[in-house]
């Protein structure tokens, strides 16, 4: 062992903190960042050594709150998709070995953290803290193996041997443990088009990888995610040999060698395995050459996978880890199981390299995909548990609702019934004017005071035309003339003397919309409304319809998303209602997550944020009239200006929904999404560092109508 290899397993390899921390800092930077990446871990060695800081003991857990620089440029996609398959495809075909690393590269984790899959087992065997107990059994192994033969390459039987000694397990949970990386991993799609590309071209493929899972274990899990048979595995764990020292690429050199010149080359069944776009110069500053053959190198590991590969005659190509482009952008302010699924999907998906994905696409599948898909599934057990016969997705919140909830549970919905029903907060106001004199008023009129509306267009908008020259004659006030403070006293006492006239000019309303949910409600005595919020007002008035107008019978019990906050002036509006269990709230409430409770600012526009992701390409509903055969007809506001970005948002939310089914389908004790955790993404977006990418989505508002 050399004397940089005595440097690197004294300096890193010793202490599992500094070994976490300094692969993370170090795994992705090349040129000068490698000073800093250096400087840090001389810092780490001695505080741990000199100062006794035992916290750098263990891997970091908590390092950040929400404190991410959000990417503004252009979308998220586009740092990573910088070339497409062919073209790498053809850059690696100027070589006549292609070597391929395997974790990380051609396969993908749904997890941020490789050893989160962990938690999963530990789950299966009941065994509290089972994590960092199979972590440290690795390490205790690996420094054994060390003081004995001079490397750290360890099996995953000599790992589950020693594991087995600290805990009494049976060392057959190694096999479960290859078994769940079957089960998780899959393709990376970017690489997966390469390989295909360079099969086509005919060329020798083969693996290296740093793995503690033998050849035939890392062939199952390929040939899992669909990869086609490869040429040869070289795995450090059997071969006692790695990347990271450099002698795994010698053996690889020297074994393919030997087939050099053979019509047809033989499999090499040897133990040996572990790629991005970027190509980077080998030693010789080229292409790089060993004897006869050609070789390169694909890889995640800077050090293991660059620096190494070109130092042994290898032309090395960094293909950027997806977790570490992605993680400065993702939350870590999260539970580790949904937290870890969250960052590994969106980092794969996002920086894979494949598609440069538009912002609105982003936003939806980065932002909306986990809490549609929490919302949806707190929905789902709000209607097992109370007996619930019909979910009623109110317009137009409820339209990509509706459309995750079937992606969902495609079978629940066979049982009960979902349907997208039209409501909004105008039609509520008129229909309801009669019992909630109060809101009719706030917010026809108080909410639109000094804010440039004439009274023409109020009157318009309350549908009382009719009433507009008779209020010029009563009131004096012009009807051209801006609302304001001084007048709306004015405007509101005429409306309270003409009550009766205000209340018969709602009446065909009334019977139209009695006869519309008349038909939705059919046969049904336990109904929830689904809204995003945020006083829950849609249910309340929708209940107060159903059951105290129309006298159907049919209890309706609302499910938002969030409630007003500590910051609306009407903080307690709903409270007796949450309190009751007449409306539930998701994300959070004065009883529920109340850090967020106090976050959440609608003041700073975070309700139209929220908002925005449940935006429909319809236009938002005006009221309901007779037609002329006596049914009912929904009238509707202009369309949504540009249906496209509503589309892009929607289709970004529904991809996260696919994706996270999976996972689902795989452990559904461990895909429950709190509603905490389904706020978290948006919790940089809200940051005051962010106002830029803030501005970029106000413009994105703007555009689709929101607000």
């Amino acid at each position: 062992m050399n004397l940089t290899d005595k440097v690197y397993g004294s300096l890193v390899n010793k202490v599992p903190g500094i070994q976490d921390r300094y692969r993370r800092k170090r795994n992705h930077v090349s040129g000068g960042d490698r000073l800093s990446a250096w400087v840090s871990l001389l810092y780490w060695n001695v505080a741990y050594y000199i100062f006794h800081d035992r916290r750098l003991a263990q891997p970091e857990k908590f390092p950040y709150y929400e404190e991410k620089l959000l990417y503004v440029k252009e979308s998220e996609s586009s740092i990573s998709c910088k070339t497409t398959p062919k073209k790498f495809a053809a850059d690696l075909g100027m070589y006549d070995v292609v070597s391929f690393d395997v974790f990380d590269t051609l396969v993908l984790r749904p997890f941020s953290c490789p050893t989160d899959l962990f938690h999963v087992l530990g789950h299966e065997l009941g065994y509290p803290d089972f994590k960092r107990i199979r972590e440290e059994a690795e390490w205790k192994a690996r420094e054994k193996k060390f003081k004995r033969e001079k490397h750290y390459e360890v099996t995953l039987e000599e790992i589950y041997r020693l594991l087995s000694l600290e805990t009494g397990l049976a060392g057959s949970v190694a096999e479960r443990e290859v078994q769940l990386e079957e089960t998780f991993c899959f393709a990376n799609p970017f690489m997966k088009a390469v390989v295909e590309e360079l099969r086509c071209q005919g060329k020798r493929l083969v693996i290296t990888s740093d793995m503690y899972l033998n050849m035939e274990r890392i062939k199952r899990i390929l040939r899992a995610c669909g990869y086609p048979e490869f040429d040869a595995y070289y795995v450090s764990c059997g071969l006692r040999r790695s990347k990271s020292k450099g002698d795994l690429y010698e053996y690889v050199r020297r074994m393919e060698e030997k087939n050099a010149g053979r019509e047809k080359p033989e499999n090499v069944n040897v133990e040996g395995v572990d790629v991005r776009h970027v190509r980077t110069k080998g030693a010789d500053g080229g292409r790089a050459k060993s004897e006869s053959r050609t070789y390169a190198h694909v890889g995640d590991n800077y050090i293991s996978d660059v620096e190494q590969a070109g130092k042994h005659g290898f032309a090395p190509f960094h293909y950027v880890n997806v977790n570490a482009v992605g993680m400065p952008y993702r939350p870590e302010d999260m539970s580790a199981i949904t937290g870890s699924i969250y960052r590994g999907l969106v980092n794969a998906h996002i920086h894979n390299g494949l598609h440069r994905f538009s912002r609105e696409y982003e936003y939806g599948y980065i932002y909306g995909g986990l809490f549609v898909t929490g919302y949806c599934q707190f929905i789902y057990e709000y209607v097992q548990m109370h007996g619930v016969e019909k979910i009623l997705f109110l317009a137009r919140d409820g339209d990509v609702l509706q459309k995750a909830y079937r992606l969902l549970y495609e079978d629940a919905v066979k049982r009960i019934e979902t349907e997208y029903v039209y409501w909004s907060r105008l039609a509520a106001a008129k229909l309801t004017a009669g019992r909630f004199k109060y809101d009719y008023f706030r917010r026809f009129l108080y909410h639109k005071v000094d804010q440039q509306y004439t009274i023409r267009q109020i009157f318009e908008s309350m549908e009382l035309g009719a009433l507009l020259r008779r209020c010029q004659t009563r009131t004096r006030v012009k009807m051209d003339a801006c609302l304001t403070n001084k007048n709306v006293e004015t405007i509101k006492a005429f409306l309270l003397e003409c009550w009766d006239e205000v209340l018969e000019s709602y009446r065909e309303q009334v019977d139209a919309c009695g006869k519309y949910y008349g038909k939705v409600l059919q046969g049904y005595k336990k109904c929830v409304a689904v809204d995003i919020g945020w006083a829950g007002s849609g249910a309340i008035t929708l209940d107060y319809m159903v059951n105290q107008v129309w006298k159907m019978d049919c209890e309706i019990v609302g499910i938002i998303a969030g409630t007003n906050t500590c910051h609306n002036a009407e903080p307690d509006s709903s409270e007796t209602f949450l309190q009751s269990g007449k409306l539930v709230s998701y994300l959070y409430s004065q009883r529920e997550n109340r850090d967020i409770w106090k976050l959440h600012d609608a003041g700073k526009n975070h309700n139209l944020y929220w908002e925005l992701l449940l935006d429909a390409p319809a236009g938002s509903l005006k009221g309901f009239y007779l037609d002329k055969n006596g049914e009912c007809e929904c009238r509707f506001k202009k369309p949504t200006a540009d249906v496209e970005k509503v589309e892009e948002i929607q289709r970004g939310i529904l991809d996260f929904v696919k994706e996270y089914k999976r996972i689902q389908k795989k452990v559904p004790e461990l895909a429950r999404i709190s509603g905490r955790d389904a706020y978290a993404p948006m919790v940089n977006v809200e940051g005051e560092m962010n106002r830029e990418f803030v501005e970029v989505m106000t413009g994105m508002m703007d555009e689709v109508g929101v607000g």
